[in-house]
Protein backbone atom coordinates (compact mmCIF):
# COMPACT_ATOMS: atom_id res chain seq x y z
CA UNK A 1 0.00 0.00 0.00
CA UNK A 2 1.38 3.39 -1.00
CA UNK A 3 1.37 5.90 1.82
CA UNK A 4 0.39 9.46 0.94
CA UNK A 5 1.43 12.12 3.42
CA UNK A 6 0.68 15.71 4.14
CA UNK A 7 2.98 18.54 3.17
CA UNK A 8 4.12 20.57 6.17
CA UNK A 9 3.82 24.32 5.67
CA UNK A 10 4.88 27.05 8.09
CA UNK A 11 3.66 30.63 8.13
CA UNK A 12 3.75 33.56 10.48
CA UNK A 13 2.18 36.84 11.39
CA UNK A 14 5.05 39.31 11.75
CA UNK A 15 4.52 42.59 13.57
CA UNK A 16 6.82 45.58 13.72
CA UNK A 17 7.37 47.95 16.66
CA UNK A 18 4.31 49.97 15.59
CA UNK A 19 2.05 46.89 15.66
CA UNK A 20 1.65 46.81 11.87
CA UNK A 21 1.79 43.41 10.20
CA UNK A 22 3.79 42.25 7.22
CA UNK A 23 2.06 40.82 4.17
CA UNK A 24 3.44 39.58 0.89
CA UNK A 25 1.67 39.42 -2.46
CA UNK A 26 2.00 36.03 -4.09
CA UNK A 27 1.59 35.87 -7.88
CA UNK A 28 -1.35 33.39 -7.76
CA UNK A 29 -2.83 33.62 -4.27
CA UNK A 30 -2.69 37.37 -3.76
CA UNK A 31 -1.88 38.93 -0.39
CA UNK A 32 -0.98 36.57 2.45
CA UNK A 33 1.31 36.10 5.42
CA UNK A 34 4.79 34.78 4.63
CA UNK A 35 4.65 30.99 4.38
CA UNK A 36 6.26 27.99 2.73
CA UNK A 37 7.11 24.30 2.82
CA UNK A 38 9.36 22.66 5.39
CA UNK A 39 12.18 20.98 3.48
CA UNK A 40 13.75 17.62 4.34
CA UNK A 41 16.20 17.98 7.21
CA UNK A 42 14.75 21.28 8.49
CA UNK A 43 12.94 21.81 11.72
CA UNK A 44 9.86 24.02 11.56
CA UNK A 45 11.57 27.07 13.10
CA UNK A 46 14.49 26.90 10.66
CA UNK A 47 12.05 26.52 7.78
CA UNK A 48 10.00 29.50 8.91
CA UNK A 49 13.03 31.73 9.33
CA UNK A 50 14.35 30.66 5.89
CA UNK A 51 11.00 31.23 4.16
CA UNK A 52 10.55 34.68 5.73
CA UNK A 53 14.09 35.73 4.74
CA UNK A 54 13.62 34.42 1.17
CA UNK A 55 10.21 36.04 0.69
CA UNK A 56 10.71 39.31 2.57
CA UNK A 57 14.37 39.94 3.40
CA UNK A 58 13.54 40.07 7.12
CA UNK A 59 15.05 38.20 10.07
CA UNK A 60 12.50 37.10 12.66
CA UNK A 61 12.24 35.88 16.21
CA UNK A 62 9.63 33.13 16.18
CA UNK A 63 7.08 33.23 18.98
CA UNK A 64 4.21 30.92 19.90
CA UNK A 65 2.42 28.46 17.65
CA UNK A 66 -0.92 30.24 17.33
CA UNK A 67 -2.90 28.03 14.95
CA UNK A 68 -2.79 24.74 13.10
CA UNK A 69 -4.74 24.27 9.88
CA UNK A 70 -5.30 20.84 8.39
CA UNK A 71 -6.04 20.95 4.66
CA UNK A 72 -8.03 17.81 3.93
CA UNK A 73 -8.42 18.13 0.16
CA UNK A 74 -5.70 17.47 -2.38
CA UNK A 75 -2.89 18.26 -1.97
CA UNK A 76 -3.25 17.64 1.79
CA UNK A 77 -1.19 19.81 4.12
CA UNK A 78 -0.62 20.66 7.75
CA UNK A 79 -0.12 24.41 8.11
CA UNK A 80 1.57 25.64 11.29
CA UNK A 81 1.10 29.36 11.92
CA UNK A 82 3.28 31.23 14.39
CA UNK A 83 3.52 34.76 15.72
CA UNK A 84 6.83 36.49 15.11
CA UNK A 85 8.66 39.79 15.43
CA UNK A 86 11.20 41.24 13.07
CA UNK A 87 14.66 42.06 14.38
CA UNK A 88 16.58 42.88 11.22
CA UNK A 89 16.57 43.31 7.50
CA UNK A 90 14.53 45.51 5.22
CA UNK A 91 11.24 44.41 3.62
CA UNK A 92 12.26 43.53 0.08
CA UNK A 93 10.24 41.97 -2.76
CA UNK A 94 11.49 38.66 -4.16
CA UNK A 95 10.82 36.34 -7.09
CA UNK A 96 8.08 34.67 -5.02
CA UNK A 97 6.61 37.87 -3.61
CA UNK A 98 6.67 40.91 -5.93
CA UNK A 99 5.20 43.16 -3.21
CA UNK A 100 5.87 43.33 0.51
CA UNK A 101 4.34 45.81 2.93
CA UNK A 102 3.36 46.70 6.49
CA UNK A 103 -0.38 47.06 7.12
CA UNK A 104 -2.83 47.71 9.92
CA UNK A 105 -5.12 44.83 10.91
CA UNK A 106 -8.00 46.38 8.98
CA UNK A 107 -5.89 47.01 5.86
CA UNK A 108 -4.49 43.47 5.99
CA UNK A 109 -7.94 41.86 6.24
CA UNK A 110 -9.19 43.99 3.33
CA UNK A 111 -6.31 42.85 1.10
CA UNK A 112 -6.86 39.12 1.68
CA UNK A 113 -8.69 37.73 -1.35
CA UNK A 114 -8.47 33.99 -0.76
CA UNK A 115 -10.88 32.83 1.97
CA UNK A 116 -8.36 30.37 3.46
CA UNK A 117 -5.76 33.13 3.80
CA UNK A 118 -8.35 35.49 5.29
CA UNK A 119 -9.46 32.86 7.82
CA UNK A 120 -5.86 32.03 8.75
CA UNK A 121 -5.07 35.70 9.36
CA UNK A 122 -8.27 36.10 11.35
CA UNK A 123 -7.35 33.13 13.58
CA UNK A 124 -3.88 34.62 14.17
CA UNK A 125 -5.44 37.94 15.16
CA UNK A 126 -7.69 36.08 17.64
CA UNK A 127 -4.78 34.35 19.40
CA UNK A 128 -5.01 34.69 23.19
CA UNK A 129 -2.59 32.02 24.39
CA UNK A 130 -4.22 28.77 23.25
CA UNK A 131 -3.32 27.23 19.91
CA UNK A 132 -6.38 27.06 17.67
CA UNK A 133 -7.02 24.08 15.38
CA UNK A 134 -8.96 24.20 12.11
CA UNK A 135 -9.62 21.69 9.36
CA UNK A 136 -10.76 22.73 5.91
CA UNK A 137 -11.32 21.53 2.38
CA UNK A 138 -11.35 23.33 -0.94
CA UNK A 139 -13.49 23.30 -4.11
CA UNK A 140 -15.54 24.79 -2.56
CA UNK A 141 -13.63 26.19 0.40
CA UNK A 142 -15.20 25.33 3.75
CA UNK A 143 -14.00 25.02 7.32
CA UNK A 144 -15.13 21.63 8.64
CA UNK A 145 -13.78 21.87 12.21
CA UNK A 146 -12.54 24.53 14.60
CA UNK A 147 -11.39 23.86 18.14
CA UNK A 148 -8.88 24.89 20.81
Amino acid sequence: MERVGHAVIVGCLIRNDSGRMLLIRHYRRGWEIPQGHVEAGEDVIQALQREVKEETGLLVNVGPLASVWSKLSSPPAIILNFLATSYGGVPTPSEESPEVGWFSEEEAMERMEHPANRDRLHSLLQYEGDTLFHAYSTSPYRVVRSAQ
